[in-house]
């Protein structure tokens, strides 16, 4: 009877033993993919003289990067940058704005920035509000309109949409076309939008380059085959969720997975917290 006990007792253990263990290194995954990381993508021609610089920025949800943001505000300082994209839900619907404030308030001194709304600016009830400090700040709001820049010699049409929460389908068709309708054939053209999503609307648009978040990579993002293990409106192993994407009409779709962190209810997982930057 000693015997069976003592074997119990040892099983038992080992178990705890184990489950301690997988709890370490459960924490340890988590703290390891709650670094931020720079990511590259160059989409510039090889002898061209004039390439643009931008850093792509979505889902912040006003979440901390240390004190007075330093640490994200270096990271983008580090790569000097022409033109900063801002891609929706910079703000949040539950953090207060302090960060974002802190953030925007730094960058919008040195560089050319563009915003678009997301959902969650949104579902704070004070989108319209956000929208007038970054206004306040220099940063340009695009809802549905079209400014047309010269840097480095090249001709660039920045377009953006607000995110559809609260739009109907013809309204957010509507701001797609008075954006689009714009441009110059002979411009390079841009979208910024919250949504990656979209791409049957998308398609229909001749933009050389598209920029999103929204989808936080599936927050489980699943190596090797670059698929989400849920992203909102993809649903589960969703497709447009991290990096580069040629769509079917030529155009090119970035995708970020944001810098979502304490935010979230669901820690990341092979999924750290990103700016791209993309050479074009």
């Amino acid at each position: 009877m000693n015997k069976t006990n003592d074997k119990k007792k040892k099983t038992a253990k080992i178990i705890r033993n184990v489950l301690c263990s997988l709890s370490g290194l459960a924490i340890l995954l988590t703290a390891w993919f709650f670094v931020p990381v720079t990511e590259r993508i160059d989409l510039s021609s090889e002898g061209n003289n004039n390439t643009v610089r931008g850093v792509l920025i979505t889902d912040l949800h006003s979440c901390y990067y240390g004190k007075n943001m330093k640490n994200l505000i270096k990271r983008v300082d580090k790569e000097n940058p022409e033109i900063i994209f801002l891609g929706g839900d910079i703000f949040d619907d539950k953090i207060d704005d302090d960060n974002t404030e802190i953030f925007l308030e730094d960058i919008s001194k040195k560089y050319k920035c563009f915003y678009v709304s997301g959902n969650h600016e949104y579902w704070s009830n004070r989108c319209s509000e956000m929208k007038e400090k970054v206004r306040s700040m220099g940063i340009t709001v695009l809802e549905g309109d079209c400014e047309t820049i010269t840097v480095n010699g090249k001709v660039i049409d920045v377009c953006g949409i607000d995110d559809p929460t609260q739009l109907y389908e013809r309204e957010f068709i509507g701001q797609l076309d008075e954006a689009y309708a714009k441009t110059s054939d002979d411009h390079y053209k841009i979208l910024l939008t919250h949504r990656p999503e979209r791409t049957d609307v998308y398609t229909n648009y001749d933009f050389d380059l598209i920029m999103a978040g929204h989808a936080h990579a599936g927050q489980f993002r699943i190596p090797f085959i670059n698929r989400g293990l849920y992203a909102p409106n993809q649903g589960f192993f969703a497709e447009y969720i991290n990096g580069c994407y040629e769509l079917s009409n030529g155009s090119t779709l970035i995708v970020s997975r944001g810098l979502a962190r304490e935010s979230t209810r669901a820690p990341r997982f092979f999924n750290h917290p990103e700016i791209i930057v993309v050479d074009f």
